[in-house]
Protein backbone atom coordinates (compact mmCIF):
# COMPACT_ATOMS: atom_id res chain seq x y z
CA UNK A 1 0.00 0.00 0.00
CA UNK A 2 1.49 3.42 -0.85
CA UNK A 3 2.14 5.87 1.90
CA UNK A 4 0.40 9.16 0.80
CA UNK A 5 1.99 12.10 2.39
CA UNK A 6 0.25 14.89 3.22
CA UNK A 7 2.77 18.10 2.38
CA UNK A 8 2.87 16.28 -1.50
CA UNK A 9 0.75 18.95 -2.93
CA UNK A 10 2.13 21.81 -0.58
CA UNK A 11 6.00 20.97 -1.81
CA UNK A 12 4.60 20.71 -5.65
CA UNK A 13 3.21 24.31 -5.47
CA UNK A 14 5.97 25.26 -3.70
CA UNK A 15 8.40 24.08 -5.82
CA UNK A 16 6.55 25.41 -9.23
CA UNK A 17 6.51 28.97 -8.08
CA UNK A 18 10.05 29.33 -6.12
CA UNK A 19 11.50 27.81 -9.53
CA UNK A 20 9.49 30.07 -11.81
CA UNK A 21 10.62 33.10 -9.51
CA UNK A 22 14.13 32.25 -9.74
CA UNK A 23 14.23 31.48 -13.40
CA UNK A 24 12.54 35.26 -13.97
CA UNK A 25 14.96 36.99 -11.53
CA UNK A 26 17.77 34.68 -12.97
CA UNK A 27 16.84 36.66 -16.48
CA UNK A 28 15.93 39.96 -15.17
CA UNK A 29 18.07 40.55 -11.71
CA UNK A 30 17.15 44.15 -11.71
CA UNK A 31 14.48 43.38 -8.86
CA UNK A 32 12.45 46.84 -10.00
CA UNK A 33 12.33 45.82 -13.33
CA UNK A 34 11.65 42.16 -12.77
CA UNK A 35 8.37 43.04 -10.41
CA UNK A 36 6.23 43.02 -13.64
CA UNK A 37 6.93 39.37 -14.49
CA UNK A 38 6.28 38.26 -10.71
CA UNK A 39 3.34 40.10 -10.04
CA UNK A 40 1.72 38.42 -13.39
CA UNK A 41 3.52 35.52 -11.88
CA UNK A 42 2.05 35.69 -8.63
CA UNK A 43 -1.40 36.82 -10.38
CA UNK A 44 -1.72 34.19 -12.34
CA UNK A 45 -0.75 31.31 -9.61
CA UNK A 46 -3.90 33.37 -7.20
CA UNK A 47 -6.31 33.17 -10.20
CA UNK A 48 -6.08 29.04 -11.52
CA UNK A 49 -8.07 27.96 -8.22
CA UNK A 50 -11.42 30.34 -9.49
CA UNK A 51 -10.74 29.93 -13.09
CA UNK A 52 -10.55 25.90 -12.91
CA UNK A 53 -13.57 26.29 -10.43
CA UNK A 54 -15.41 28.06 -12.97
CA UNK A 55 -14.44 27.09 -16.43
CA UNK A 56 -12.95 23.43 -15.97
CA UNK A 57 -9.86 21.56 -16.69
CA UNK A 58 -10.21 21.47 -20.80
CA UNK A 59 -10.60 25.20 -20.89
CA UNK A 60 -7.64 25.73 -18.35
CA UNK A 61 -5.38 23.75 -20.73
CA UNK A 62 -6.64 25.72 -23.95
CA UNK A 63 -5.71 29.09 -22.05
CA UNK A 64 -2.31 28.24 -21.55
CA UNK A 65 -2.07 29.01 -25.30
CA UNK A 66 -4.31 31.52 -25.67
CA UNK A 67 -2.22 33.79 -23.31
CA UNK A 68 -1.04 36.63 -24.97
CA UNK A 69 3.00 36.92 -25.70
CA UNK A 70 3.31 39.48 -23.68
CA UNK A 71 2.30 37.65 -20.37
CA UNK A 72 5.02 35.28 -20.66
CA UNK A 73 4.88 34.83 -17.44
CA UNK A 74 1.32 34.09 -16.78
CA UNK A 75 1.79 31.26 -19.24
CA UNK A 76 5.19 29.74 -17.36
CA UNK A 77 2.57 29.38 -14.45
CA UNK A 78 -0.14 27.59 -16.30
CA UNK A 79 2.64 25.45 -17.96
CA UNK A 80 4.12 24.84 -14.56
CA UNK A 81 1.19 24.03 -13.24
CA UNK A 82 0.43 20.84 -15.91
CA UNK A 83 3.65 19.79 -15.79
CA UNK A 84 3.07 18.94 -11.79
CA UNK A 85 -0.32 18.10 -12.41
CA UNK A 86 0.99 15.53 -14.47
CA UNK A 87 3.84 14.11 -11.81
CA UNK A 88 1.23 14.14 -9.22
CA UNK A 89 -1.73 11.90 -11.86
CA UNK A 90 1.22 9.80 -12.65
CA UNK A 91 0.80 10.58 -15.87
CA UNK A 92 3.01 11.76 -19.28
CA UNK A 93 0.24 13.27 -21.68
CA UNK A 94 -1.12 16.11 -20.10
CA UNK A 95 2.09 18.80 -19.99
CA UNK A 96 2.63 18.97 -23.87
CA UNK A 97 1.88 21.57 -25.96
CA UNK A 98 -0.67 19.10 -27.64
CA UNK A 99 -1.96 17.52 -25.34
CA UNK A 100 -5.54 18.93 -25.04
CA UNK A 101 -6.45 16.20 -27.23
CA UNK A 102 -5.92 13.78 -24.67
CA UNK A 103 -8.12 15.41 -22.10
CA UNK A 104 -10.63 14.94 -24.74
CA UNK A 105 -9.75 11.63 -24.80
CA UNK A 106 -10.53 10.45 -20.97
CA UNK A 107 -13.45 8.96 -19.94
CA UNK A 108 -16.00 10.65 -17.59
CA UNK A 109 -14.55 9.53 -14.22
CA UNK A 110 -10.76 10.07 -14.88
CA UNK A 111 -11.30 13.44 -16.62
CA UNK A 112 -13.78 13.84 -13.00
CA UNK A 113 -10.98 12.41 -10.68
CA UNK A 114 -8.08 14.45 -12.76
CA UNK A 115 -10.19 17.82 -12.19
CA UNK A 116 -10.61 17.09 -8.03
CA UNK A 117 -6.87 16.30 -8.36
CA UNK A 118 -6.02 19.63 -10.12
CA UNK A 119 -8.50 21.82 -7.98
CA UNK A 120 -6.50 20.91 -4.76
CA UNK A 121 -3.32 21.86 -6.25
CA UNK A 122 -4.63 25.04 -7.99
CA UNK A 123 -5.85 25.85 -3.88
CA UNK A 124 -1.96 25.31 -3.14
CA UNK A 125 -0.59 27.30 -5.96
CA UNK A 126 -3.45 30.34 -4.64
CA UNK A 127 -1.93 29.48 -0.73
CA UNK A 128 1.83 29.66 -1.66
CA UNK A 129 1.62 32.63 -3.77
CA UNK A 130 1.14 34.43 -1.16
CA UNK A 131 4.24 33.33 0.46
CA UNK A 132 7.00 33.12 -2.19
CA UNK A 133 5.87 36.13 -3.66
CA UNK A 134 5.39 38.08 -0.17
CA UNK A 135 7.25 41.43 -1.56
CA UNK A 136 5.14 41.54 -4.64
CA UNK A 137 2.47 44.09 -3.85
CA UNK A 138 -0.95 45.34 -5.27
CA UNK A 139 -1.49 42.01 -6.89
CA UNK A 140 -4.98 41.09 -7.35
Amino acid sequence: MPNFDPRTLNKCAFEALTNLRKEHQKLVPDFEKAKKGLKDQKNQAMEIYTYLSTWGLMRLKAEEKAISKEQDERRKVVKSFFKYLQELAERNDLAGDDDLKNFVKLSANEYLGLTGLAIELANEFGFWANAVYHDITGAQ
